[in-house]
C-alpha cells in the first residue's frame, strides 16, 4: 500500500519545494494578478472582433494591434521610469483601475476612430503593469527565490488566463460586448483587491516590502543571483544606466525578435486556427487552455528542475522549443493536433519568460532596476508594434502557412545569435 502512494508522495513533495522560500507580499502581487488575468479576455479575441465584427482586413486588423503595441511601448517605458520614482505599487493600482476603464468604454464603440484612442490608452496604461510589477517582485523576493517569483507571477497570469480565454471562448460566441464588460470588471476589482491587501505595508514599493521579508532590496540588488545557478550577475555599479550595458542591450535585442515570433502566437494564430483549420472561437479557447493549463501544472516544478543548469543555456534551448512547435502547425489539422503544437511551444515559453526576467533582474540593482525591466518590458512592446502588423502581412501575402514556417526560421537564427552572446552575459 505504502509503495503505491510512493509516487503521489513525491509529486506532493516536488510542489511543496517549488513553493517553498517565497515572501508573504510575493502572494499578494500572485493574488492581484490572479484576480486581473481571470478576466483577461478581449485581447485573445481582438484579432477575430476587428475581422469579424468590424469587417476589417487580416492586414488592416494587424496595424491595429501595432498601435496597441506602440501604446504598450510608451507604457513600458513610462511604467519602469515611474517605478523608480513613485513606487512601483503606485503605477499597478493605478495601471489595473485605469484600464477597466478605458475596456467598459471600449466595449461601447462601433467605429475605428472611436476604438483607436481608446486602444491606445488601454495598451498605454496596461503596459505600465509589467515592469512595476517585476520591479516590485524583484525587489521582494532574495536572489535565491528571484526566479520563483517572477514564475509565480506567470502563474497567476496564466492560471487566470485558464479561465479567461476559455469562458471568453464561449461569451464571444453570444456577444462580443460581454468580452469587454467582463474583462473591465475583473481588472477594476484587481485593484481594489490590491488597496485592500496592500493596506498597512510599511512602503509603496517592492523594495521597503521587501526588507520585511528577507534580505534589505540594497543588498539582494547587489547580490549575484543564485537560482538557477547559471550566469553570475553582472557587476553593474549603482547608478549605470541600462543603456550603457552592452551585453544586456544585445540580449535585449534578440528578445525583441523572439518577442514578434511569439506575438504570432495572440495576432496570427487565432485567425490561422479559424480559417485553416476549420474551429470556432471556442475551440480556439480550448486550446489557448492547454497552454495554460500546462503552465500552471508544470511551470513552478520546472523551475525548480533546471535550478542545476546555466540559465542562459535553458534559454537557448526555449528558442528551439517556440520554433518547433510553431513549424509543427502548418503539417496537421484538427483540434487534437492543434493541442499538440501549443504544448510544444508552450515548453519553450515556460522557459523563457521567467528566466529572461531573472536575468534582467541579475543585472540590475535598486536604483536601476525599475528602468531594467522597463526596457524588458519595452523590447517586448516595440515587437508588438511590429508583430501583428508583420505577420498578417505574410498572411496576406505569402499565405497562412508561411508565417510558421517563417517563425520556425528566425528562432534558428536567434538561437545562434543568443549562443554567441552567451560568453558576455556570463562574464561577472
Amino acid at each position: 500500500m505504502t509503495r503505491r502512494f510512493r509516487p503521489i508522495r513525491s509529486i506532493a513533495g516536488e510542489y511543496v519545494r517549488a513553493w517553498q522560500g517565497l515572501p508573504r507580499r510575493a502572494w499578494i502581487l500572485f493574488a492581484v494578478n490572479l484576480v486581473n488575468s481571470s478576466g483577461s479576455m478581449v485581447f485573445f479575441f481582438l484579432s477575430l472582433y476587428l475581422t469579424r465584427k468590424l469587417g476589417l482586413t487580416a492586414a488592416r486588423a494587424g496595424q491595429v494591434l501595432g498601435l496597441y503595441g506602440l501604446g504598450s511601448l510608451a507604457g513600458a517605458f513610462a511604467g519602469g521610469w515611474l517605478a523608480d520614482r513613485a513606487g512601483s505599487i503606485r503605477v499597478q493600482k493605478m495601471s489595473l483601475a485605469l484600464s477597466g476603464v478605458l475596456l467598459l468604454g471600449l466595449g461601447q464603440v462601433r467605429t475605428l476612430a472611436g476604438i483607436i484612442p481608446l486602444l491606445f490608452g488601454l495598451a498605454l496604461f496596461s503596459g505600465m503593469l509589467f515592469p512595476a510589477n517585476a520591479t516590485s517582485m524583484s525587489g521582494i523576493c532574495p536572489p535565491e527565490v528571484r526566479v520563483k517569483g517572477f514564475a509565480l507571477n506567470r502563474l497567476a497570469t496564466n492560471l487566470g488566463a485558464t479561465i479567461g480565454p476559455a469562458v471568453g471562448g464561449v461569451l464571444a460566441v453570444r456577444s462580443y460586448d460581454l468580452l469587454f464588460w467582463a474583462d473591465g470588471l475583473t481588472s477594476l476589482a484587481a485593484a481594489a483587491v490590491f488597496v485592500l491587501l496592500w493596506r498597512g505595508a510599511a512602503a509603496p514599493d517592492g523594495r521597503a516590502a521587501g526588507a520585511a521579508t528577507g534580505p534589505s532590496a540594497a543588498t539582494a540588488g547587489a547580490r549575484t543571483a543564485t537560482y538557477p545557478p547559471g550566469p553570475p550577475a553582472a557587476a553593474v555599479p549603482g547608478s549605470r544606466s541600462p543603456w550603457r550595458d552592452v551585453p544586456f542591450l544585445l540580449m535585449m535585442g534578440i528578445f525583441f525578435v523572439w518577442s514578434i515570433v511569439f506575438i504570432q502566437v495572440l495576432a496570427t494564430f487565432p485567425i490561422y486556427i479559424r480559417n485553416v483549420y476549420g474551429l470556432a472561437e471556442d475551440r480556439i479557447g480550448q486550446l489557448y487552455a492547454v497552454n495554460t493549463v500546462l503552465i500552471v501544472l508544470l511551470e513552478m516544478i520546472l523551475m525548480e528542475r533546471i535550478r542545476k543548469y546555466p540559465l542562459t543555456r535553458t534559454i537557448n534551448l526555449s528558442f528551439v522549443l517556440l520554433g518547433l512547435g510553431l513549424g509543427l502547425m502548418p503539417l496537421g489539422r484538427g483540434l487534437a493536433f492543434g493541442a499538440l503544437t501549443v504544448a510544444v511551444w508552450t515548453f519553450g515559453e515556460m522557459l523563457s519568460m521567467p528566466l529572461v526576467t531573472a536575468l534582467v533582474a541579475a543585472r540590475a540593482d535598486d536604483s536601476n532596476r525599475g528602468r531594467y525591466m522597463g526596457l524588458n518590458s519595452f523590447a517586448f512592446s516595440l515587437a508588438f508594434v511590429v508583430g501583428p502588423a508583420a505577420g498578417t502581412a505574410v498572411y496576406d501575402g505569402l499565405g497562412p502557412d508561411a508565417v510558421w514556417y517563417g517563425c520556425a526560421a528566425v528562432c534558428l537564427l536567434i538561437t545562434i545569435a543568443f549562443s554567441a552572446l552567451r560568453p558576455h552575459l556570463e562574464k561577472r
